[in-house]
């Protein structure tokens, strides 16, 4: 008898942050080249990234849907689209209703963003009221130098310290904030609704390894989602600036993509442990 396996309905997504220093239009050109769902845009200071026509008009041409939308919340665009935080969320939704994705995701503030970090529990729970779009915080890290360590986020950088609707769980930033993944996720729950996956080896610095090649437990969480019946979206976010070449960085996103089929499976019947989600 072949064994049966369990397949979620969760999408896997290409995030387009991943094939940087390449631009958002090769994106979509390589999530469609390689058989990914779909794509999530990283909102940055790409111009096409932020236009949400030029968005569309590469959705379909390349027969790629946009499943989610990353707010432009890093230190590089603090500028990008407004300056005001609760502007440029409320503009990640509207783009993200033009687009026809579910989901936006969105950083916890900056400790020096005081005004946005005093309402910013109550204004995604505020937010998510006013709209069917999900937006799902995601966990970030303390940043080191040396033997130094930086708080830059506030109210923290693990959201599950606080009441959040919805949570991205980022395996890269477990590594660099030497978390426990899998305990993140049952913290998480059923609030878990958004998944970047890649690797990292715990070193201090955000690394976005292609999936198996550092320490996290990838393929558990994986695997643990299917068990759950995850319902959101999972997403590759990698690191690929350092590729010899264009072909090379194909190959990465397509071991990346190859790794997440293979692991977003599980045994029909199977039990969720107690540390999945």
């Amino acid at each position: 008898m072949v064994p049966q396996v369990r397949v979620p309905a969760a999408k896997v997504a290409l995030s387009t942050a991943s094939v940087y220093p390449e631009n958002t239009e090769a994106a979509f050109e390589i999530a469609g080249r390689l058989g990914y769902d779909g794509v999530e845009v990283m909102v940055w200071t790409d111009p096409v990234s932020q236009d949400v026509e030029a968005l569309r008009r590469l959705s379909d041409l390349h027969g790629v849907p946009i499943l989610a939308v990353h707010a432009p919340c890093l230190l590089v665009t603090q500028r990008v689209w407004t300056t005001d935080p609760w502007r440029k969320l409320t503009t990640a939704r509207a783009a993200a209703e033009r687009l026809g994705a579910s989901t936006v995701v969105v950083h916890p503030p900056f400790r020096w963003q005081r005004s946005y970090v005093r309402d910013f529990v109550t204004g995604m729970h505020r937010i998510a009221e006013e709209t069917d779009i999900t937006f799902a915080v995601e966990n970030m890290y303390p940043w080191r130098y040396r033997d130094r360590e930086l708080q830059a986020y506030a109210p923290g950088w693990d959201p599950t310290d606080d009441d959040f609707p919805t949570y991205t769980l980022d395996l890269s930033h477990t590594a660099t904030s030497r978390s426990d993944a899998l305990a993140m996720a049952a913290r998480m729950g059923d609030r878990l609704g958004h998944v970047h996956i890649a690797d990292g080896t715990g070193s201090g610095k955000d690394e976005h390894l292609v999936p198996g090649r550092g320490t996290q437990p990838c393929a558990e969480l994986l695997e643990g989602l299917a068990t759950a019946g995850y319902g959101g979206h999972v997403v590759a976010e990698i690191n690929t600036r350092r590729a010899a070449s264009s072909a090379q960085r194909e190959a990465d996103l397509a071991e990346a993509l190859a790794f997440i089929r293979l692991h977003l499976a599980a045994p029909a019947g199977s039990v969720p442990r107690e540390t999945r989600p």
